[in-house]
């Protein structure tokens, strides 16, 4: 069931990236946008997100969510629209504000469908905590001891 909703969140904000943008073409009907909005979220989610996200981590994954949503973007849109400059430009700023998108989505991808996976959770950055000790206490230890030792000699 998380892997439906992380699915429809993703195609949400797929789809308005790609309607958006694409819609200025004039042969665009929205049946070959939604296509376009379909096609990618499922390519980008079985291979960007539960391969790359799960097994390189989030930077990873979303330099490789950009790389392939652009060749996704542009083969898609060269195969209804033609092809052409616009094509090839719609399709690199449709990639860009995807790549904005995805941090957010793969945490969200993190925290609720990997979070099933493992009963565990690997422990992020913000969740480690810092163990202090009395290091610093017992360095002016040792340097008294030395001075008292230094002295005595």
């Amino acid at each position: 069931m998380n892997h439906i909703k992380a699915l429809g969140i993703k195609f949400i904000v797929i789809s308005i990236i790609v309607l958006s943008l694409f819609s200025i073409f004039n042969f665009a009907v929205i049946n070959n946008l939604i296509l376009i909005s379909l096609v990618t979220t499922i390519g980008t989610y079985l291979i960007g997100d539960m391969l790359i996200l799960k097994n390189l981590g989030n930077v990873t994954a979303t330099i490789s969510d950009f790389a392939l949503s652009f060749f996704l973007y542009w083969m898609m849109g060269s195969l209804f629209f033609g092809m052409s400059a616009a094509i090839t430009l719609t399709s690199l700023a449709a990639a860009f504000f995807t790549t904005i998108a995805e941090p957010f989505i793969h945490e969200y991808i993190q925290n609720q469908v990997f979070s099933d996976d493992k009963k565990e959770k690997p422990k992020t950055f913000r969740q480690v905590q810092t163990e202090f000790a009395d290091e610093m206490e017992l360095g002016r230890r040792n340097q008294k001891d030395y001075e008292a030792k230094k002295d005595r000699d």
